[in-house]
């Protein structure tokens, strides 16, 4: 497979889902410039979608109709004004019509033209069809597959690069031993080895610019779920819980924004009780951004987006308050890898391996990041990669009411806790003592994933969603 960026991994995007929400909107994007380029839209055109396994089992949960009408209007999920997706869904919703960018109108009902299929397609756990007709002629038909963490691919594409391409990396990523040996010939930490194949498509001012921009949309998702009370959309009647926490731990006195609050929590000096619910609550905040279509980041996907976020502001807050923008960099760089290794050999999509490629993957690359903020050699980043993963397998994906919220916030503040701990394990690991490498514990994801029942995979089938009325929550 070819060389994934960290900024394929850590993409900016609108809540609740990477899968069933950011790759469904980024799929009907790519159908609807297609059909345009292709001059194929008419005034008597319309468009037919239909969501095939998860997308259908928990689609309307995920929001995914919703992502699917945007993507069509050509939206962007990282510029959108998210106060406007609610006015905008209103009107589709009102005039039965999709007012394209290139000035076309066409009709689209979204309770007829958006159907939710009860079969799954062979590829993966997350297809649609994209149908286009012209009155009752079909004009064309595509269908898109959403792999987790926002990624997606049309049916027919080779998922790979040729040689040529491939090659021009400096360094070979396919797996976490190619990492180590890459690391041990050079003498260079893993965000050095990150670094270097970056540089290829990017210069070192752009790089630094996407990957601060980056933090301050996780920080920013951080400070708005710590200051933001009242309850999640959706029917479960979920209170939000990161400002009624935080708010006991510090005064919210005079400052600006979130990076102002982020340098006044650089002052608290918390207990280590406190220090925990600090953790527990930054990972809470973002999932509740997440849960009511709020800006945040992948990482690797949004329902695990509160990760590491909270672990990079724990190092920043309460580790190292003279952190500079270099380890923010160097941080998301190392966990950025983690990611895609774990994206090439196994999978970061609760569709097909439970929330064990969700929170796990998420918990592994924190553990990663800050194990080199700590000091720690490239070995102990992997040994405490692993430690993370090793206790998050075989964890299932088990929403209920199809929503991102119950258990999924508080896995959150859970594996962010986890990738603190395999940290502190990682970097007091004599290496010559670990049993269990990363590599293999991803090719045990794998396999455990290959072998949980699909109902546990993010089907609302099983587990919670099926032992908890939803009437009761």
């Amino acid at each position: 497979m070819d060389y994934i960026s960290v900024f394929e991994v850590l993409k900016i995007g609108v809540g609740p889902s990477s899968s069933h929400t950011l790759g469904p909107w980024k799929a009907a994007n790519k159908f609807i410039k297609t059909v345009i380029e292709a001059g194929e839209l008419r005034d008597t055109s319309h468009i037919v979608v239909s969501l095939y396994g998860s997308l259908s089992l928990t689609g309307k949960g995920h929001a995914t109709d919703a992502a699917i009408q945007l993507g069509l209007l050509g939206y962007d999920p990282e510029m959108i004004d998210t106060t406007q997706i609610e006015p905008i869904l209103a009107e589709i919703s009102r005039d039965k019509r999709l007012k394209l960018q290139n000035g076309t109108s066409i009709e689209f009902d979204p309770s007829h033209h958006i159907i939710f299929e009860e079969s799954f397609l062979p590829f993966h756990a997350n297809g649609m069809q994209f149908s286009l007709f012209d009155g009752n002629k079909s004009v064309r038909s595509d269908v898109y597959y959403s792999l987790g963490g926002g990624f997606i691919t049309k049916e027919g594409e080779i998922d790979h690069q040729d040689t040529e391409v491939r090659y021009r990396y400096p360094y070979h990523l396919d797996t976490a031993q190619d990492l180590l040996t890459h690391t041990q010939g050079t003498k260079l930490n893993i965000s050095d080895i990150v670094l270097a194949n970056e540089r290829i498509d990017r210069t070192d001012e752009q790089i630094n610019d996407r990957l601060l921009r980056i933090w301050t949309v996780m920080l920013e998702s951080i400070y708005i779920g710590c200051h933001t009370d009242g309850t999640l959309p959706g029917g479960l009647g979920v209170k939000r819980r990161a400002m009624a926490v935080t708010s006991k731990l510090m005064e919210y006195d005079e400052y600006h924004g979130a990076a102002g609050w982020a340098q006044a929590l650089k002052t608290v000096n918390p207990s280590f009780s406190d220090v925990m619910k600090w953790v527990g609550s930054f990972g809470i905040a973002v999932n509740e951004v997440n849960a009511s279509l709020g800006r945040v980041v992948t990482a690797p996907t949004n329902g695990s987006a509160g990760v590491i976020p909270a672990v990079l502001l724990y190092y920043l807050s309460f580790v190292n308050p003279d952190a500079e923008d270099e380890h923010i960099v160097r941080f998301l760089c190392t966990a950025g890898v983690v990611g895609a290794i774990f994206k090439k050999q196994s999978t970061i999509s609760a569709a097909m391996g439970g929330c064990q490629a969700e929170i796990g993957v998420s918990s592994a690359m924190a553990a990663a990041g800050l194990t080199e903020l700590l000091g720690g050699t490239p070995q102990q980043c992997t040994i405490a990669a692993e430690v993370a993963m090793e206790h998050h397998l075989g964890m299932t994906c088990d929403p209920i009411g199809g929503l991102v919220q119950v258990p999924c916030i508080e896995r959150n503040s859970m594996g962010a806790i986890k990738a603190i701990n395999a940290a502190a394990i990682g970097i007091d690991r004599n290496p010559d003592d670990v049993k269990v490498s990363l590599d293999h514990v991803i090719s045990t994801m794998w396999s455990t994933a290959k072998d949980m029942d699909r109902k546990y995979k993010e089907t609302s089938e099983g587990g919670l969603a099926v032992a908890v009325n939803q009437t009761d929550c």
